[in-house]
């Protein structure tokens, strides 16, 4: 299969990567030169790394290799191509007019595709005669991760989303199939996680390092939410949450530790601190200070001098009735089913 991919970004890059190593035949488009060769040097790197880490033989690494070509012309790059897949960072406008220029050099039968996740795929797709060839492939973190969000736009045809889950699993990826809505599935759940990591150290919760082990160790994610945000750039996800919270309302805004850090310049990885301090690729330690207090050697206070939880003498608390309550004992809150925890949260079975 033939496939144009327009944008030699990050992620342009890395898709052409998946499409040379799953044996397809790729032109990386870009208007610039010199960029678009940078990306052909840094796909040929990724497959370098592949076959060292033993995803990929030395012939299908020379075979990858061979598949790619790069060109400036956008007719020359998708003239022969089966599935046209933009990772630009244009606008809904510029993306509408880039399809509409597309439709005009592919064939009938041809997938045109956009991997923006900030862009819906209904309004691009409104650019082409035929907007039931459009779909959504939002490759998550590519080549990294094996996931691909198959988009269907209002006007996506039963063809073209069986053709677009049909590729995906011929790139041995896992495909999911998902309704343009803002943030898809993963960014919207990576977003939520990202939001609420940053709020607990906003609230001093727990220090950054032990809020990323608790999905990590706790819930088997390969990076935490801080260092994933770091990674991706605070800017970025300050920018990804604002957009989310404009579509789908406040539960996406963004804690405001987030925004002081971008406004101070600390933007995570590629400024050398965030929520961690990085050197090169890694993060070596949390920028922020551990919130939990210092405990004591010992308890300051005799625990047989201190009084019962019933009142301030240890006794029953004052009101003249055992729980306070007056004449009837059990006061409005109380009784079963009425029992909280210390957090106030209801008590359910089981709970001690």
């Amino acid at each position: 299969m033939d496939v144009a991919v327009l944008g030699a970004g990050a992620t342009g890059r890395g898709i052409a990567q998946c499409c040379a190593a799953a044996g397809h035949a790729v032109t990386l488009h870009d208007d610039d030169a010199n960029v678009v060769m940078d990306g052909i040097d840094a796909v040929q790197a990724g497959l370098d790394d592949a076959a060292a880490a033993g995803e990929l033989d030395a012939d299908a690494r020379e075979s990858a290799v061979d598949s790619i070509e790069a060109t400036t012309g956008l007719d020359g790059a998708v003239a022969d191509a089966d599935i046209v897949i933009e990772t630009t960072d244009a606008d809904r406008e510029a993306r509408r007019a880039l399809f509409a220029d597309v439709e005009e050099a592919v064939d009938e039968g041809t997938l045109v595709a956009t991997s923006g996740s900030a862009v819906s795929v209904t309004a691009v797709a409104a650019g082409l005669r035929n907007p039931g060839r459009a779909v959504g492939l939002q490759f998550v973190d590519p080549p990294a991760a094996p996931l691909v969000e198959v988009v269907v736009a209002e006007q996506t045809a039963e063809p073209t989303r069986d053709a677009a889950v049909s590729f995906v699993d011929g790139l041995n990826r896992e495909s999911i199939v998902v309704r343009d809505t803002p943030g898809a599935a993963a960014t919207r759940l990576g977003l939520a996680l990202a939001a609420e990591a940053v709020t607990m150290v906003d609230e001093r919760a727990a220090g950054v390092a032990a809020i990323d082990r608790a999905t990590t160790a706790g819930h088997d994610h390969p990076v935490g939410p801080l260092a994933a945000a770091d990674e991706r750039g605070l800017d970025a996800t300050l920018e990804a949450l604002e957009h989310l919270r404009s579509a789908l309302g406040e539960r996406f805004a963004p804690p405001p530790v987030l925004r002081e850090k971008v406004e101070a310049g600390d933007l995570g990885r590629k400024t050398g601190e965030g929520f961690y301090v990085w050197e090169g690729d890694d993060p070596v330690e949390p920028s922020e200070p551990d919130p939990t207090p210092e405990l004591r050697a010992e308890s300051p206070v005799d625990p047989d001098d201190q009084p019962a939880p019933g009142g301030a003498d240890g006794g029953e608390p004052s009101g003249g009735e055992p729980d306070g309550s007056g004449a009837g004992g059990e006061g409005p809150e109380d009784g079963p089913g009425n029992e909280f925890d210390d957090f106030g949260g209801p008590v359910g079975p089981g709970d001690g």
